[in-house]
């Protein structure tokens, strides 16, 4: 799938700003489907099966989050961009914790938008490309499945959620480079603000937990002073 030619969803009950958006994206040489409201919205995304959805939070019968928590029940890697006049953190953060990969608030850019849109198209291609090359990931006692979002450690099976295998893909397509936080937040999350900072932590925490032999003297995920984080395949010494 092209960055170039992808099928994008539109839900908004706005329909100035889905008429507009539609334009925009057709002249861009992407097909494009409009939804006026939720129930709609999930209906043709299956009927649809497009490669992007851009969604509204404030709509009839079904709001975005709901859209979002039902998609996200399914399918964990299809991108997905929040268009929304709530623009209050506490907004994004729900966002986030509920699988949204992108958040641009009203009024907007249409630069911006179309930049962002060609942005979560490219990563979903890249994952595709992924996914045939490297789907399956070891070192040392682990292996890691990328598309069946599983892992094998000495901790155990595991159940990867979308958010840890996007890191995880960032640092398997980066070994023995030092990545700072915002590259790690705009791949897990799409956003780099600092209030995601002690969620990023966690989740190291959390892989040091899954992969590490001893997580407090890490050797595959470790940090780098002043930067951020290195994933060692080989494993550094300790």
């Amino acid at each position: 799938m092209s960055a170039k030619k992808a099928k994008v969803l539109i839900i908004e009950d706005e329909r100035h700003i889905a008429e507009g958006l539609k334009l925009n994206l057709e002249l861009a040489g992407h097909q494009v489907e409009l939804a006026a409201n939720g129930r709609i919205g999930l209906e043709k995304w299956q009927e649809f099966k497009p490669h992007l959805i851009i969604l509204d939070i404030m709509m009839p019968e079904l709001d975005g989050h709901g859209v979002l928590e039902k998609i996200r029940s399914i399918d964990l890697r299809l991108p997905i961009l929040i268009l929304s006049a709530k623009n209050a953190s506490v907004d994004k953060v729900k966002a986030f914790k509920g699988g949204v990969d992108d958040y641009l608030g009203k009024p907007f850019s249409l630069e911006e938008l179309m930049l962002r849109v060609d942005r979560l198209l490219l990563r979903s291609s890249w994952g595709e490309d992924t996914a045939k090359t490297e789907s399956i990931v070891s070192f040392g006692p682990n292996r890691v499945d990328l598309i069946l979002m599983k892992a094998n450690t000495l901790a155990g099976d595991i159940d990867l959620t979308e958010q840890e295998v996007k890191v995880l893909e960032l640092f398997f397509a980066n070994p023995q480079r030092p990545l700072n936080r915002n590259e790690i937040l705009e791949a897990g999350w799409g956003y780099s603000e600092d209030i995601f900072t002690r969620t990023l932590d966690n989740f190291m925490v959390r892989f040091r937990k899954y992969f590490e032999e001893d997580p407090k003297k890490p050797k595959y995920f470790c940090s780098v002073r002043g930067v951020g984080y290195l994933f060692s395949p080989e494993g550094l010494g300790r």
